[in-house]
């Protein structure tokens, strides 16, 4: 039975390490954490935040994913598209859902990243 989600795994292309460090670590917010030592050398980045787990691992050939992809919850979604807008991140907004504002950014690799914001 499952219990929870233990971690979302995205692919980035071989190299990607300090874009996906810019972006998650930087723009987002999250806090990079060491790889095991086991996976160290397949190249890639960890990151967690308050209750979430983000694997980036490299893939070969790479292919972003365009429709599949993570939603974070946030806090203030209108205070994070300032902030895209201010460090130069297209933020695409979508059709708000029931009790969910949202809208979608693309990862330094094309990766899809939902955003939304519970009202």
């Amino acid at each position: 039975m499952i219990l929870e989600l233990h971690h979302i795994q995205l692919a980035m292309p071989e190299g990607g390490e300090d874009a996906a460090r810019r972006f998650y670590g930087g723009v987002l917010g999250l806090t990079e954490v060491a790889k095991p030592e086991a996976l160290a050398g397949r190249g890639g980045v960890w990151f967690e935040g308050r209750s979430l787990r983000l694997h980036l691992g490299v893939e070969t050939p790479f292919v972003p994913a365009h429709k599949a992809h993570p939603a974070f919850r946030v806090a203030d979604l209108a205070a994070l598209r300032f902030h895209f807008d201010a460090v130069g991140i297209e933020a695409r907004p979508d059709i708000d859902l029931p009790g969910l504002r949202r809208l979608y950014v693309s990862d330094p690799f094309g990766n899809r990243i939902e955003l939304c914001e519970t009202v």
